[in-house]
């Protein structure tokens, strides 16, 4: 019976061990799997942070060799740059002349956007040899009766011709003030400048003193900074006030401010309510006044007025 036991049981556990066997077999499979995934896991990780530290920078030169800048030759000028400090238009609308085929270079159309323009080269638009010159700007304290043009057929007085002398370059007045107006009044050869401190969208301020043929009323004051139909569309000024007039107010003059460009604003403004005007003055333009500056004369600007104009 013992004997019998002990076979029993050496089965018994011959019977367990492929049992066991397949188990372990199990097990290493399921180990191998893990190890396996735990080794690309290991591996896609080394390779991505690999790949995150083989990027460059951000901001960094790509690597290899760079373009050249391209060189220009001594005194070289941009096309468009040359035609505005002609004081033909802004650079901006230099290009489309450009592109439109209307200039020329040493008799030769060019549309190419960025053409360098060299010493002693030959510019043309509209049949017109061009001249490219050093900006200038001045500031005259315009008298009456003179007009604001740069030529009059009729032979009247211009203020081209108080400006003479000023300079070997040629300016040209920047807006107007009609023939009975005084005042300040801006010159330039810098035609990018001048079209943009003309350009409605900037909104230039202005300052007149205006003498009216009688008291101006407060009705009429609020009025005007409420807004007014006129034949062009509705108009307000920013700001009016009584003057002094020998260290007393006087209702009959005030100062006006307003940063409209359309033609004779203020006369039409004041004879839109009844008012008659005997004397318009601009005392401000863009932030210049013409302290010590007497009638007649002119005066160049600072560097510091200058870069404030460009600013605007």
């Amino acid at each position: 019976m013992i004997k019998k036991d002990n076979k029993t049981n050496r089965e018994n556990k011959e019977e367990k061990k492929p049992r066991v066997a397949r188990e372990s077999k199990n097990t290493r499979n399921s180990r191998d799997s893990r190890d396996s995934r735990d080794t690309r896991n290991s591996r896609g990780s080394r390779d991505s942070r690999n790949f995150r530290d083989s990027r460059p920078a951000r901001g960094a030169r790509p690597a290899g060799p760079q373009k050249p800048k391209e060189k220009h030759p001594e005194g070289a000028m941009r096309l468009n740059k040359y035609i505005a400090h002609a004081g033909i238009c802004s650079r901006r609308e230099a290009d489309e002349l450009i592109a439109a085929g209307s200039v020329k270079v040493n008799g030769r159309v060019v549309t190419e956007m960025g053409y360098q323009v060299l010493p002693g080269d030959q510019v043309s638009y509209g049949g017109e040899t061009l001249r490219s010159e050093r900006p200038r700007y001045f500031l005259l304290n315009k008298p009456k009766g003179f007009i604001t043009t740069t030529d009059d057929p009729q032979e009247r007085r211009t203020v081209m011709m108080l400006m003479d002398g000023c300079c070997a370059e040629r300016i040209y007045p920047v807006g107007r003030l009609d023939r009975a107006t005084t005042g300040l009044l801006l010159f330039t050869n810098d035609g990018e400048l001048a079209k943009r401190l003309t350009h409605p969208s900037t909104q230039v301020y202005k300052i007149y003193q205006v003498e009216l043929n009688k008291p101006v009323t407060k009705e009429d004051m609020k009025r005007l900074l409420e807004g007014i139909e006129l034949e062009d569309g509705p108009m307000h000024v920013d700001d009016i006030q009584y003057a002094e007039v020998g260290g007393k107010v006087d209702k009959r003059v005030v100062g006006v401010q307003l940063h409209s460009g359309r033609n004779r604003i203020v006369r039409r403004l004041f004879e839109a309510l009844g008012y008659e005007v005997h004397k318009l003055d601009r005392t401000v333009f863009a932030g210049l006044t013409k302290k010590d500056l007497p009638r007649g004369r002119w005066r160049e600007l600072t560097e510091k007025e200058v870069g404030f104009l460009k600013m605007i």
